[in-house]
């Protein structure tokens, strides 16, 4: 799959889906219309469009996803250092915390993160 960029309405839809699924496709026109106001039309709309994008999918009237949602944010973020900041995750985290003091906590958990993700780390 692509990494696709939701609108925030689709991205809307997408959380009313993942913190539901697996959901009825029923369910979530009514959900749908409670949480955003839309019509059937209008929800059967958007989710064929996401499950053409491969992120949900549709079978037999049951609603699930084929990206989960942390799935999603972190090719988004991935995309992010990479559109902003040429891939450079040492230039984000210099952008990001630039400015602010980090407690010790949080530069531990930096560091440990970053140990466990190292090339050759298993």
């Amino acid at each position: 799959m692509d990494v696709y960029k939701l609108t925030e309405t689709e991205e809307k839809f997408a959380e009313i889906v993942w913190n539901n699924e697996p959901i009825g496709s029923g369910d979530l026109v009514n959900l749908c219309a409670k949480e955003m106001g839309w019509k059937k039309s209008t929800t059967y709309t958007v989710l064929k469009k996401l499950c053409e994008k491969g992120i949900f999918q549709n079978k037999n009237a049951v609603v699930t996803s084929l990206l989960s949602k942390d799935q999603y944010y972190s090719k988004q973020s991935i995309r992010f250092v990479e559109d902003n900041f040429g891939g450079s995750l040492p230039k984000f985290l210099t952008a990001f915390i630039s400015g602010r003091k980090l407690s010790k906590k949080q530069a531990e958990e930096i560091k440990r993160v970053i140990d466990e993700h190292k090339e050759g780390q298993e």
